[in-house]
């Protein structure tokens, strides 16, 4: 029984010194207190690695079908007034809305952006007692409205009664209505006024479109632009063209998750000398988010270039700020992980372990050291 307890004496890793050789030393106390502090250090970082989530990521082909896309948008455009500003989409299979309302939300600004309170529409309006009828008169007692569409009528019956009907015959005709105030139905309507009583303000617009998920764009535009042989003409024009500055202040597509960056938050640009097409082209990344609580969160991120399209060229292009996005075929996985608790004590125990390795190697040799004294002394 001694012999085994003698061998198992001998398997002793760590075995004790005798006290008479232990010599305690100033660089051996630096070094301790070193060793603790950086085994203290390194012990605060993993524990708390060890409560946060770390996040592994997947690609996998996107073979998702007949979703809709959330758009969300929050932008400024100081120098054109909301009267003027809409907001239109349309994408490649056809599907197309024009001055969008619902979702959405304009706010007038003064020169120095400071929002204006809301007041009624055409207070200080042109007052016309009768409308004038499409044969060139007013309209008289027991007539039956008939308002001319000023040139742009495809028959002889055809009549314009409002200011919207006009404008929709310019669309067909490929005209733009240059001159709104000359029109009796805009004038009735107090459009011209309310546009002259805006002049010179802006407007932020926010809110979110829900669109197809396939290729499109959606645009901010003065007047309702409409689509005509592929290509956009403005419907209202101005002496020396709109000032299509702008601040986006947020853009994102779909719900946003932990961690996410939109390239395009704060971005602003300024309208050189010229008026034109600002032009954003997106490249939209579909993308879930699998948080350590089980839940999913459907979202998208996405990179973008810009271009400036002139409006000096022809066929004019629409002035405005358009957005151009299309899909990528890949979607990103995030998944948040814990990390388990033996891998959190493996780590500490390697931690220790590491942490007092100098102190042992300076104890060791202080050792050696004394004990190579002995020797010559008792020699």
């Amino acid at each position: 029984m001694e012999g085994l307890l003698h061998k198992l004496k001998g398997l002793d890793a760590y075995p004790k010194v005798n006290e008479d050789f232990y010599k305690r030393t100033l660089s051996g106390g630096v070094v301790t207190l070193l060793s603790a502090l950086v085994m203290l250090l390194l012990f605060v970082s993993e524990t708390r690695s060890y409560y946060y989530s770390a996040t592994e990521t997947k690609l996998v082909v996107d073979t998702s079908r007949g979703e809709r896309l959330r758009v969300n948008f929050d932008i400024t455009f100081p120098s054109i007034p909301c009267t003027l500003l809409s907001v239109d989409t349309r994408d490649i299979s056809g599907e197309q809305h024009q001055d969008i309302r619902h979702d959405i939300e304009k706010k007038r600004l003064d020169s120095h952006g400071n929002v204006i309170e809301s007041r009624k529409e055409g207070i200080g309006g042109t007052k016309i007692e009768k409308p004038l009828q499409k044969h060139g008169g007013r309209l008289g007692k027991g007539e039956e409205y008939c308002g001319t569409c000023y040139g742009a009528e495809e028959s002889d019956e055809q009549c314009c009664n409002s200011c919207e009907e006009v404008r929709e015959a310019y669309k067909k005709k490929g005209w733009a209505l240059t001159n709104p105030d000359l029109i009796d139905q805009c004038a009735r309507e107090d459009f011209v006024e309310r546009v002259k009583t805006q002049h010179g303000e802006g407007c932020s617009v926010h809110g979110f479109l829900d669109v197809s998920k396939v290729a499109g764009n959606f645009h901010f535009a003065p007047g309702k632009g409409y689509y005509e042989s592929n290509v956009d003409v403005p419907e209202l024009t101005a002496e020396g063209g709109f000032n299509i500055t702008h601040k986006i202040n947020k853009l994102s597509f779909g719900t946003e998750f932990p961690g996410a960056v939109n390239p395009l938050d704060g971005a602003q640009w300024t309208q050189p000398a010229s008026d034109g097409t600002y032009q954003y082209f997106i490249k939209v990344v579909p993308t879930i988010y699998n948080d350590i609580r089980g839940r999913k969160i459907d979202s998208n991120q996405f990179s973008v270039t810009e271009h400036f399209r002139d409006g000096n060229v022809q066929p004019r292009p629409q002035p405005g700020v358009f957005f151009f996005y299309d899909f990528s075929p890949i979607k990103v996985i995030f998944t948040e992980e814990n990390r388990s608790f033996l891998h959190y004590l493996t780590n500490l125990c390697a931690i220790v372990g590491e942490g007092s390795s100098p102190s042992l190697a300076s104890s060791t040799r202080s050792y050696t050291m004394d004990r190579r004294r002995l020797r010559r002394k008792w020699r």
